[in-house]
């Protein structure tokens, strides 16, 4: 048995194919000739774009125009004259090869996006990797074909990129298992909108198994079993079974209204990171969006997201949610999520550096575009508006304040908005939570950001795997802090939330709701499930 990370849940037992890892060998070369280097990596451009689209295509058949996407994103990093440019300037100044160029290159874009906190972006350096391995494949006219695969196919790989999952045949691949990724790798989240098992982050997988073995794997407990015995494969039979039958009545739920059996109403909301997000957490029957992560405008792009751009994404959301609340948060980008037409200073700890309100504040023409844009957008739907990283009473009021100038503008210019708007903020530091009970006597809401505040109150980076056993939601210091601030919400006759990855965790349902939280806000696929655990609380 081999222990990893479980990305999707479900058990599957199938026949092992191994999509080997292909290494190239990069040879640092001097060129002469530049001019026909250039030539050299613009073809291996095109290329790759006329790839790109097929594969596109494809993939919108198979999984849908939504998740498709992200080859949309790939196709755009191939258009993005600065990503281009860089290649080019490198060839140039430094009479290299183009495939000496282009490894420097993307191995620093990677670098960036390696650095930020926030997992899932840090696993989008995954489509910087993506799309330079088709480039550079191009260049070197090394490409691997895809695999044939039979009936009940497991497919082990050292990781899996987008383009590689929208190329295999989904009637036949049961479940994924590699040796590296997170919950939110590309492999993890293919495999949850197919909704088939998942289990990654195993380091050695590939090394130790071979075609045709038979394997479990658990994506439940985020194991996989080798050639089993018999007894062992008729225990992973009854309990494939089992799930599914239980996955199937979940499926009850999708139109019924949480409450808990004492009769209190709890509603389970979905995180999203873009518009088409919504879909999912709909599918699933979640009553609301409890974070719209904004800052996905803001990524895989050149210059600064404006007013319609931003309006437009904001209203297409609450329109698909009709009165259901959706909660958008403000941009939280700055110190760690960097952002290349977005120059920030260089600091010693940007985790709690200059980001999120801190920089919002700071450069209020960034700021007023999006409050501008989401007051617009309000009267679509029941949009509201949460701050993130509040330290200070003084932080929101000044939010505020932005806000307020911006309802004046509107008005001035015979626009129309929601005057009655919530606005919350994200309770993520420590000093939000010490200082609840001041705070929530000016917001409308609560929600508590558990990701960075169990970090920052057990000062234990969960980024870093030499720490990541004091990383413990559970951790009595932290229900202290969570305890504190629903009380102090109710106090005030004010909701309080919770949009962290704790609020999805199965452990923690029970002591939420012993809490009294009025709203917990996850993953779409974590919904249904949620649900029901809730109602037996």
């Amino acid at each position: 048995m081999k222990k990893g990370i479980s990305a999707s849940k479900g058990y599957a037992i199938g026949k092992v194919v191994v999509k080997m890892k292909t290494e190239i060998s990069i040879e640092k070369r001097h060129i002469d000739d530049v001019i026909q280097e250039k030539e050299r990596f613009q073809k291996a451009l095109e290329l790759s774009k006329s790839q790109l689209e097929k594969i596109k295509a494809k993939a919108e058949k198979e999984v849908g125009k939504d998740k498709a996407e992200v080859f949309e994103s790939h196709i755009m990093l191939l258009d993005d004259v600065e990503f281009a440019g860089a290649v080019t300037v490198k060839i140039v100044n430094d009479h290299v090869n183009a495939e000496s160029a282009l490894y420097d290159i993307v191995d620093l874009y990677m670098k960036t996006f390696q650095a930020m906190e926030d997992e899932y972006m840090r696993e989008r350096g995954a489509d910087i990797k993506d799309v330079g391995s088709r480039i550079l494949a191009n260049l070197t006219g090394n490409n691997s074909s895809i695999i044939d695969m039979e009936n009940n196919t497991v497919v082990v790989a050292h990781d899996l990129t987008p383009s590689d999952t929208a190329q295999l045949d989904k009637s036949k691949v049961i479940a994924f298992v590699t040796d590296i990724g997170g919950r939110t790798s590309h492999s993890a989240i293919m495999a949850r909108t197919l909704e088939i098992p998942a289990v990654v982050g195993l380091n050695d997988i590939t090394d130790s198994v071979k075609d045709g073995d038979l394997i479990i794997v658990d994506g439940v407990e985020g194991e996989v079993i080798i050639n089993p015995d018999k007894n062992t494969l008729n225990t992973y039979k009854i309990k494939k079974e089992n799930y599914n039958k239980e996955r199937e009545k979940l499926k009850a739920l999708i139109d019924v209204e949480t409450f808990t059996k004492y009769g209190n109403r709890v509603e389970v909301f979905g995180n999203i990171g873009k518009p088409e997000d919504v879909d999912q957490v709909l599918k699933n029957g979640g009553e609301g969006i409890g974070l719209f992560r904004t800052e996905f405008l803001y990524m895989d792009r050149d210059s600064m997201p404006g007013e319609e751009e931003q309006f437009n994404a904001y209203k297409t959301v609450v329109e698909k949610m009709g009165k259901r609340p959706v909660i958008i948060r403000t941009l939280d980008i700055g110190g760690d999520k960097k952002l290349s037409y977005l120059p920030v200073p260089e600091e010693m700890n940007p985790f709690l550096g200059y980001r999120a309100i801190r920089l919002c504040l700071d450069r209020t023409d960034i700021f007023k575009v999006q409050l501008r844009a989401l007051l617009r957008a309000s009267v679509f739907g029941n949009l509201r508006i949460m701050f993130p990283m509040i330290s200070s009473l003084e932080e929101f009021l000044k939010a505020k304040e932005i806000l307020k100038e911006c309802m004046d503008e509107l008005t001035k210019e015979g626009k129309s908005f929601n005057k009655d708007l919530q606005t919350g903020i994200m309770v993520e530091i420590p000093a939000a939570a010490v200082n609840s009970d001041e705070l929530a006597k000016y917001v409308d809401f609560f929600s508590i950001g558990t990701n960075d505040l169990i970090q920052y109150t057990l000062a234990a980076d969960r980024m870093n795997e030499k720490v990541a056993y004091i990383y413990n939601p559970m951790h009595p210091a932290v229900l202290k802090l969570i305890k504190m601030t629903i009380e102090a919400a109710h106090k005030q006759g004010k909701i309080c939330g919770m949009c962290g990855e704790m609020a999805g965790d199965e452990n923690a349902v029970e002591t939420l709701v012993e809490y009294g939280l009025d709203e917990f806000s996850m993953s779409a696929s974590s919904i249904l499930k949620a649900k029901e655990l809730i109602m037996k609380k």
